[in-house]
């Protein structure tokens, strides 16, 4: 242990722990912007900067390790001024329009210069000039951006995909796409990590609320929202509420204050697209001749942007399936508008989505089946949807527990857990094992799969068949998983992939509190919701069975073909609206 002093407490460490990480021990919070423990240590900022008595420059406490006997003061009379100047340099480039920020009340620069009580600034602002294409779904405001790194060695160490760059030089130094390329040119998953780890607001998703605001307002439109299983665990974070508080009930209710006329659960399309998934593995893997192997699952967007750059090669071994966004979108004015009695030409399906990539996957042109426009019209990120709850001055003490609307707000637990790294893979071998055996196994018997390891595998047999899967979630673990894949070096049956680390719980349209890490705390609570839930398998929900009986026929029909399947192969990655 290493005994040092800090602001005058005596205290022991172990050795290799940093000033920053030792104060934080004792309860003294020392301001920084660009740290990121493991992922970026690199005191870019200088907002960190404490006084070692004795030594004559100020040291980062971020990146800087403890020594033996040291004192360490984190606000004396020399590191306050230098902190001050630091972060008024830092707001002389940045566009400090505050109020017409997203990040506003939620941003790093902004907590730090309140607390150091900044209110005039110096220095000439000399802030950059955006230039960026404000219809993409991924946004960069390089006005804003406060060269912090963080989206640079996000991007390169946990998704690997080495999008950003440093870009120019001296006081002109920014970061921008890499190889001076347009974001377009880039091998982009659009996972929005880079998005949830900016400390302001220099990236951001396209905000997409004047759109839903014109279609709440037009007579003609029968506006009809759908909610993915993540959104449940995380809507409250931004609008200041608790877990307990944020229940499903109380988001419905939320939505129809809001003027939706029908407000739908994506559960009910997740356990559709088992019904679709499980049925294309069980014949797949009973004429493996006739296929490629593994099959990956194909419902998250971001893998596939990612498998259709990197691993081109294997867009054929991609499951057929719709995602349950896209068959919601399909079903809405198909089958529901015929059960509802609506046109299904006025029909506006929106979704609201843990995710930036669907803002792009409602876009693909292959995607579209339904035959009355787009089959989802437009896709809100929860961060949207909680800014969406905020501008109407929508209290969460005045809502009441309200249901989703009949029929189609039906969803078991192995759909709700679509929303966890493992979910899919869990939900789809327990209906495989139904449709092989025609009975039910035991609900958690494929729980092995579950948990925040960012490539995990196991073996299941099923009537004397052993099954191999695997799971990654991040981009970085899916390209080591590939490359083994690739090498010979592993041989699985079935994978699911999803781009963001820990599944769309940990999604790039979340709620963002800097610093924290959310998905595995949110995945439990689907995990929570599926345990105590009254039907846990797919092949159960009635409103599923009903859509079979009424008119798809049976799981891969003709029918359900043309409306629940895609040809990925012919998926363009335009970043379109």
């Amino acid at each position: 242990m290493v005994k040092l002093k800090i602001d005058g407490q005596n205290i022991s460490v172990p050795q290799g722990t940093t000033i920053l990480e030792a104060a934080e021990r004792v309860g003294i919070k020392i301001p920084h912007l660009c740290y990121l423990k493991d992922i970026n240590e690199i005191g870019a900022c200088r907002v960190c900067l404490v006084e070692k008595v004795g030594m004559e420059k100020l040291v980062t406490a971020c990146n800087t390790e403890v020594e033996e006997g040291i004192e360490i003061l984190t606000n004396s009379p020399r590191v306050r001024e230098v902190r001050r100047i630091n972060v008024e340099f830092i707001l002389s480039d940045h566009d400090c329009k505050c109020v017409q920020c997203v990040k506003s009340g939620n941003c790093t620069l902004q907590k730090i210069a309140n607390d150091l009580g900044i209110i005039e600034q110096p220095y000439k602002n000399i802030a950059d000039v955006n230039r960026w294409d404000f219809e993409l779904p991924l946004i960069r405001e390089a006005s804003k951006c406060v060269k912090c790194m963080r989206c640079v060695q996000i991007c390169d160490k946990v998704q690997g995909l080495n999008v950003w760059d440093i870009t120019g030089s001296g006081y002109r130094t920014s970061v921008g796409v890499a190889r001076n390329k347009r974001i377009t040119e880039a091998d982009c998953a659009l996972c929005g990590q880079c998005i949830t780890h900016c400390p302001v607001g220099a990236l951001r998703e396209r905000d997409d609320l004047s759109l839903l605001r014109d279609a709440l307002a037009d007579p003609d439109k029968i506006t009809m929202v759908q909610i993915a299983p993540a959104i449940r665990t995380a809507w409250g974070e931004g609008i200041g509420i608790s877990k307990t508080e944020a229940t499903t009930g109380k988001l419905v209710s939320a939505l129809r204050r809001i003027g939706f006329d029908y407000i739908f659960d994506t559960t009910y399309s997740a356990d559709l697209t088992i019904m679709e998934e499980g049925s294309e593995f069980i014949e797949r893997f009973t004429n493996k001749e006739q296929y490629h192997w593994p099959m990956f699952t194909s419902c998250c967007p971001g893998w596939v942007r990612f498998v259709k750059t990197q691993y081109p090669e294997y867009v054929k071994n991609l499951s057929t399936a719709k995602s349950p966004q896209q068959m919601f979108g399909a079903m809405s004015k198909t089958y529901i508008a015929q059960k509802l009695g609506v046109d299904p030409d006025r029909v506006y399906s929106v979704s609201i989505m843990p995710c930036l990539s669907k803002k792009y996957e409602k876009g693909v042109m292959q995607v579209d089946d339904a035959g009355h426009g787009k089959d989802v019209d437009l896709v809100l990120t929860t961060r949207e949807l909680d800014r969406l709850i905020r501008a109407d001055n929508i209290q969460a003490h005045d809502l009441k527990e309200e249901e989703f609307d009949s029929i189609f707000g039906e969803g078991s637990g192995a759909g709700v857990i679509f929303g966890a790294t493992g979910g899919v893979m869990e939900a789809a071998l327990r209906s495989a094992y139904f449709l092989i055996t025609g009975e039910n196994p035991e609900a958690d018997s494929f729980k092995s799969v579950r948990g925040m390891d960012g490539w995990k595998e196991a073996t299941f047999e099923i009537k004397g068949l052993k099954v191999r899967v695997a799971v990654a979630s991040g981009l970085g673990n899916t390209r080591k998983l590939m490359e083994a894949i690739k090498k010979g070096e592993v041989s699985y049956d079935f994978v699911e992939i999803m781009a963001c680390p820990g599944g769309c719980v940990g999604g790039g349209g979340q709620p963002v509190k800097d610093g924290c890490e959310f998905a595995e705390a949110r995945g439990e609570i689907l995990y929570g919701l599926d345990k105590f839930s009254g039907l846990r398998f797919s092949h159960e929900n009635s409103a599923v069975q009903l859509t079979y009986e009424e008119f798809l026929g049976e799981p891969n029909s003709h029918r359900a073909h043309q409306l629940l399947h895609t040809d990925l192969e012919e998926w363009e990655l335009v970043m379109n609206r």
